[in-house]
C-alpha cells in the first residue's frame, strides 16, 4: 500500500487533503470520517464581532461560484469556548484561520489562539487590511512582510500565510511572507469577481463584489502554486477549485506539499474522502511508493523552463 503521507514543515499529515477555510463545519461528521482527514481546518474568526456582508451572499455562475460572505465572528472567546473544542477530539490536527482589520489585530489574535490544542495557526492575510484602504494585506510584498514579521514576533507557533490570487507580484509576495517568518504558504484564495442579475439589473450579491471559487479558477491557482514553489523553500498548501484526486496531484507535482478542497465539498460533502481514495488508487496505478515525493515534480523543458522563470521574475 503506497504512503500517503505529508509534511508542511514541522506538521506530519496522514494524507495531504484537507478543507478549506470557509468549507467545512462540524456537520460533515455526518459525511466524513474525520479521522481520515489530512487535517481540520476551521472556518476563520476574527478578534472583532462582525455580522458578515448584506444579502445575497452567494451566487452560482458557470464553472464555480461567487460569495460574498464577510467573515462574520462573535469574537476569539465565543471561538475558543463554543466552536474549538468539537474539532480537536478526532485525532487530526487542527487549523484555526485567523482574519483581522490590522497588523497589530492579527498579530495579538494569533498570539491569543496559539494554544495546545491547537496544531497550526493559518493567518489569511488575503483577507482586507483597514490601514491600507482596504487593500488586502497579501497584495504587496511590503504589506505582507510588515504582516507577517508581526505576527513572527509575537507567537512561536506554526503559522501559514494565506495569500490571495489577486495579487500581481505573487512570487515576491510568497518571497516577502518567507522572509518575514511564516512557516508555509497556503496559495491562494478567491478570485475577485461580480455577477449581474440581467432581469433586475441588480449584482446578484449584496455586496456587488465577491470572491469566484471552484473548477473555474484552478488553472490560475494552479499557475501560482508553480510561481510559489519556484520562489520560495517553505512548504506550499494548494488550493482553488480541486474537486478530484486528479486535481490534488497536479498541485502536487507543481509544487504543493499538500492541498484543500473548497467549493467542491458544497456539491458533495464526502468528496474530500474520495480524493483520498483516489490518491490511494492512482499511486497504486501507476508506482508511486511515496505521494509526497511527487510535490514539485513536474516535468519542465529546461529551456523553456528558465524562460518562464525569468517572464515570471519580471512580471511579478
Amino acid at each position: 500500500m503506497a504512503d500517503l503521507s505529508v509534511h508542511v514543515g514541522a506538521l506530519a499529515l496522514r494524507n495531504p487533503v484537507m478543507p478549506a477555510s470557509g468549507c467545512f463545519a462540524i456537520e460533515y461528521s455526518e459525511a466524513l470520517d474525520f479521522g481520515r482527514l489530512g487535517a481540520l481546518v476551521i472556518k476563520s474568526v476574527s478578534p472583532a464581532c462582525r455580522a458578515g456582508n448584506p444579502t445575497p451572499r452567494v451566487a452560482e455562475t458557470r464553472g464555480g461560484m461567487l460569495n460574498s460572505i464577510g467573515i462574520p465572528s462573535k469574537g476569539l472567546a465565543h471561538y475558543r469556548r463554543d466552536v474549538l473544542p468539537a474539532y480537536t477530539g478526532h485525532g487530526t490536527p487542527v487549523v484555526v484561520s485567523i482574519s483581522a482589520d490590522t497588523v497589530d489585530e492579527f498579530a495579538q489574535a494569533v498570539a491569543e489562539m496559539s494554544l495546545p490544542e491547537v496544531a497550526v495557526i493559518e493567518a489569511n492575510i488575503s483577507c482586507p487590511n483597514l490601514e491600507a484602504d482596504g487593500m488586502a494585506f497579501a497584495m504587496t510584498p511590503e504589506t505582507t512582510y510588515q504582516v507577517v514579521s508581526a505576527i513572527r514576533r509575537r507567537t512561536r507557533h506554526p503559522f501559514w500565510a494565506k495569500l490571495t490570487p489577486n495579487a500581481s507580484q505573487i512570487a515576491a509576495v510568497a518571497k516577502a511572507a518567507e522572509e518575514a517568518g511564516a512557516d508555509a504558504l497556503v496559495m491562494g484564495n478567491t478570485v475577485l469577481g461580480m455577477a449581474i442579475d440581467v432581469r433586475t439589473r441588480k449584482p446578484r450579491l449584496g455586496n456587488v463584489m465577491g470572491g469566484l471559487s471552484g473548477p473555474a479558477i484552478k488553472p490560475i491557482a494552479l499557475r501560482m502554486v508553480h510561481q510559489c514553489h519556484r520562489a520560495v523553500r517553505i512548504p506550499i498548501v494548494g488550493c482553488g477549485g480541486i474537486a478530484s484526486a486528479e486535481d490534488a496531484i497536479e498541485f502536487m507535482l507543481a509544487g504543493a506539499s499538500a492541498v484543500q478542497v473548497g467549493t467542491a465539498s458544497f456539491l458533495d460533502p464526502g468528496a474530500m474522502q474520495k480524493i483520498i481514495d483516489g490518491l490511494a488508487t492512482y499511486c497504486e496505478d501507476t508506482g508511486v511508493e511515496r505521494l509526497r515525493e511527487l510535490t514539485g515534480a513536474v516535468e519542465l523543458d529546461r529551456h523553456l523552463s528558465d524562460r518562464w522563470l525569468r517572464f515570471a521574475q519580471q512580471s511579478g
